[in-house]
């Protein structure tokens, strides 16, 4: 696949070190499999394993727990690159991080030593409850209930959309249920931590989705599920605000999801045109296909700096809740735009399963939907500058 990324010249070696690290993984390992675990909708079992040995599931988490003590900028860079080859090995790692930032913000050390460490070091997938049938971008909405009885919490309801549940090597998931009404009349909204296995668990159908196809998708359902008191996550009553702050985040590593597929549906469209040839010389030559490739790489570049730069603020401690989703947004429309494009410059070939534009246009498609909908995204930016 030919490289056309246009770093930002302010990155560091040990970024530059990063991007090329996790290049030479997703294309020497990743690549000849994606086709594969696309058609089988297979969790990518070994490429996981492979990934947390290189250190890449834990980066930007505390060592103390096994993490790597990096930045999350260099996370931003390894999902953009996983992404850039097969964006649901990529989705595995962001859906892990979501329930690893949820237990390294507010975990207990012994919720970080049971739960946590195992995520970041591979021997076990976390996924995240929030969603359901009834309530998806709106969180505050949920139905789930969780009703303390003694020393435990009885956890009843749905929830629906979940990566990387379902595994064989799952471990907790960390939802968001009801626990009783505010004073101000609205839902009280707690974490809690579900072990895989406990009585009353059980996951739903598999769903089938047109992207993200090697990224297990389950409903998952709570009857009578009982979990000990101490597997509360944070304190009570602060379930919404914990989940929305990590939402912002998942922003961020959507839009490095979104980046990538932008960044390889032009590399990959650039690669063609040389070699596809129409009408006695390479397509590459004509103009309206030129056009195309220098929009993408405007579109890239653009994505690129407000992504690194939303990251470069979550890692100095400065708000970056409307950085996270103009970038989420902008990056992921791009890359819907961008995969069409790539669709048509390989014309008939561009529907064709075997080839990775084909995949990328399905997975572009879910990008604009999860961690809010672009409609959400623009809801949080203008509220932000009428406020």
């Amino acid at each position: 696949m030919t490289n056309s990324i246009n770093q930002p010249h302010w990155l560091g070696e040990q970024h530059t070190m990063i991007r090329e690290a996790v290049r030479r993984f997703a294309e020497k390992e990743i690549a000849p499999q994606s086709e594969t675990l696309w058609e089988q909708e297979a969790f990518p079992y070994t490429l996981w394993r492979q990934a947390c040995e290189l250190g890449f599931t834990g980066l930007p988490y505390s060592e103390r727990f096994g993490g790597g003590g990096g930045d999350w900028l260099s996370f931003v860079i390894v999902l953009e690159e996983l992404a850039r080859v097969d964006c649901a090995v990529a989705n595995a790692l962001m859906a892990n991080s979501t329930v690893a930032s949820l237990l390294s913000n507010y975990g207990t050390t012994e919720q970080k030593e049971r739960f946590l460490r195992p995520i970041l070091d591979g021997s076990q997938i976390g996924s995240i409850g929030l969603s359901e049938p009834d309530a998806g971008s709106d969180a505050a909405n949920i139905g789930t209930r969780a009703t303390f009885d003694g020393d435990r919490w009885i956890i009843d309801g749905a929830k629906t959309f979940i990566s990387n549940s379902g595994t064989e090597i799952g471990g907790p998931t960390v939802i968001a249920a009801v626990t009783g009404t505010r004073p101000d009349g609205r839902k009280e909204i707690s974490s809690f931590i579900v072990p895989q296995g406990v009585p009353g668990f059980s996951k739903g159908r598999k769903l089938r989705k047109i992207g993200w196809r090697a990224s297990i998708t389950h409903e998952l359902f709570f009857e009578r599920c009982a979990i000990p008191a101490d597997h509360l996550l944070g304190e009570r009553g602060a379930g919404l605000r914990q989940t929305l702050a990590q939402i912002s985040t998942g922003r961020i590593l959507i839009g490095a999801l979104a980046l990538g597929i932008l960044q390889g549906s032009l590399d990959r469209s650039i690669a063609y045109m040389k070699e596809r040839r129409a009408f006695g010389r390479a397509i590459a030559e004509f103009q309206g296909l030129q056009f195309k490739i220098a929009d993408m790489a405007t579109d890239a570049h653009a994505a690129r700096l407000m992504l690194y730069d939303a990251a470069a603020l979550k890692d100095a401690g400065s708000p970056f809740d409307a950085a996270a989703s103009q970038a989420k947004l902008f990056a992921s429309e791009h890359a819907m735009k961008a995969a069409h494009q790539a669709v048509q410059i390989h014309g008939g070939y561009g529907v064709m399963a075997e080839f990775a534009v084909a995949r990328a246009f399905g997975d572009a498609k879910v990008l604009e939907i999860v961690e809010g909908t672009s409609e959400i995204q623009r809801m949080i930016i203008a509220r932000t500058l009428l406020a």
